[in-house]
């Protein structure tokens, strides 16, 4: 029997909150400079963020309120439509083609990343499908097997554009889901080893991120090239000390630190917030892990509780990956932090995300 409906989860929503409104305000704070300089408007990634956060509220407030047992029916062509437009990335005059990559599909002004929709579509059918057949998932050829081949087709049109740092997280969503629903410890160690070892062979295969491994492993080697963005990041995080320089008064974000506003924004706040800015993000996410945890236990339902665990996964698994990156504990790769980094579609789908997850909240029991 289904359990009666109550109120959403207050704590990890006002976690959301304060991590999107911690957002909006970072991204203006450390794009001021350059957008003025290269777009004539000190607010023009200010504007774009807060556009993207409002649609984001809304989505979430919508599938807050949206029976997440309804989804079960739109898993397929979700995946397919979701499939079609990351292929689509890849064709010439539709995809656009930023840093040498192609992830967006230019929609009027605002871009949109597709890869940001095939992590929710993958999610979405991996509960599904482990839930109706959860006896299964002891037998690797019938029970892991067909989502490490989904896992497998998404990586690989993924990294067609390239994006590394986007293929990893989506197998660190998967294995985490897949560990939830009771594999095998051999079969899960089995697909660990596997996919480290297809990192370390894309790694070598590209010249390009053979060299940031090895700026990884010591960037003072070649500091003006490859380890540059490591080294400005620390110089960042160092220069920040207990308190933080003071909200707006960063120095690498004059043209210093690239990437800024997205994948290092994380060094930009503790340049201006200090240890106790910093700590408090990481907190937040501590919270948010928690509490997305916390819902997927008291799930009585199998689809809601592997649902909310490959949604926490989503958050939890892109915090570790682009705060271990700004801090020099993992190789450089190109990911957002959540909430926090510009970039629209990411926010959207990620609070569509959130939005699910409050909806399943709302049918968890303690026990």
């Amino acid at each position: 029997m289904r359990p009666k409906k109550s109120s959403a989860d207050f704590l990890l929503f006002l976690t959301v909150l304060s991590l999107v409104s911690l957002g909006v305000i970072m991204v203006f704070s450390a794009s001021e400079y350059s957008t003025l300089i290269y777009y004539n408007d000190s607010f023009y990634f200010f504007k774009r963020q807060l556009l993207w956060a409002l649609l984001g509220l809304t989505a979430m407030y919508i599938m807050s309120n949206y029976d997440y047992q309804r989804l079960k029916q739109y898993v397929i062509p979700f995946m397919v439509v979701s499939f079609i437009m990351l292929a689509l990335v890849l064709v010439p005059g539709i995809g656009r083609e930023v840093n040498g990559s192609r992830r967006w599909i230019g929609i009027g002004p605002l871009p949109f990343a597709p890869a940001e929709l095939v992590k929710l579509s993958v999610i979405l059918f991996t509960a599904y499908g482990l839930s109706r057949q959860k006896e299964r998932v002891k037998q690797f050829s019938k029970g892991v097997l067909p989502y490490m081949c989904v896992l497998g087709l998404a990586a690989i049109l993924i990294m067609l554009q390239p994006d590394l740092g986007t293929t990893i997280s989506l197998g660190g969503i998967v294995f985490v889901m897949i560990f939830a629903a009771g594999a095998r410890m051999s079969h899960l160690g089995g697909i660990g080893l596997a996919g480290l070892a297809a990192v370390g062979l894309l790694i070598i295969m590209e010249p390009y991120r053979l060299k940031r491994f090895l700026a990884f492993l010591d960037p003072w080697a070649d500091p003006q090239g490859d380890g540059f963005h490591i080294i400005q990041g620390l110089y960042a995080i160092g220069s920040g000390g207990l308190f933080g320089l003071g909200l707006g008064q960063s120095k690498q974000k004059f043209l210093y630190l690239p990437e800024n506003h997205t994948d290092f924004i994380f060094a930009i706040t503790a340049e201006e917030l200090g240890f106790i800015g910093a700590a408090l993000v990481i907190i937040l996410f501590t919270l948010f892990v928690w509490r997305g945890l916390k819902i997927a236990v008291t799930s009585q339902d199998p689809f809601a509780c592997l649902l909310a665990t490959g949604i926490t996964a989503w958050v939890g698994v892109q915090a570790i990956i682009n705060i271990g990156v700004v801090t020099g504990s993992l190789p450089v790769t190109g990911i957002p932090l959540p909430f926090i980094s510009s970039g629209g579609t990411s926010l959207l789908f990620t609070m569509t995300g959130v939005g699910i997850l409050l909806n399943i909240s709302k049918f968890s029991r303690a026990r």
